[in-house]
């Protein structure tokens, strides 16, 4: 899912990059693309919104339009929005609960990811001091 919403954004960057100078034309068409990449990888649709309305909201002002490169400029622009989503790492603690054993049901499309994250949680815990149990539970 990510190489995919990887090869979208980086397409729509290379022909950003490519322009010399950028219009609001070419903004709004860019982030029309990001806005769809984004839906197609089922991110919710709030936060799409949210998201694509602050990198416009940047864009379109003097920090960009009056860039050496513009189109440079819009990538630093949604990579800072993304970390600002995503969170920067700090924020992605786990809560830890009083009363042992603790459930996080992981849920999503097949072949979203949720196995591989599943198993990388689980190694996270277990080097935190954690006995985890991976339990498949498919629903039918």
């Amino acid at each position: 899912m990510f190489e995919v919403l990887s090869e979208k954004l980086n397409a729509v960057f290379s022909r950003l990059t490519s322009r010399g100078k950028l219009t609001e034309k070419d903004i709004d068409e860019a982030l029309r693309q990001v806005r769809l990449a984004l839906l197609e990888a089922d991110v919710n649709f709030k936060v799409v919104k949210d998201f694509t309305g602050r990198v416009k909201e940047r864009s379109i002002g003097k920090e960009v339009m009056e860039s050496l490169t513009p189109g440079q400029q819009i990538v630093k622009i949604v990579n800072e929005e993304l970390i600002k989503t995503l969170g920067d790492g700090d924020a992605g603690k786990l809560a830890s609960v009083s009363q042992p054993p603790a459930v996080i049901m992981m849920v999503g499309l097949q072949g979203s990811g949720k196995t591989t994250t599943a198993a990388k949680l689980a190694l996270l815990l277990k080097h935190g001091g954690h006995k985890p149990m991976l339990v498949a539970a498919p629903l039918l």
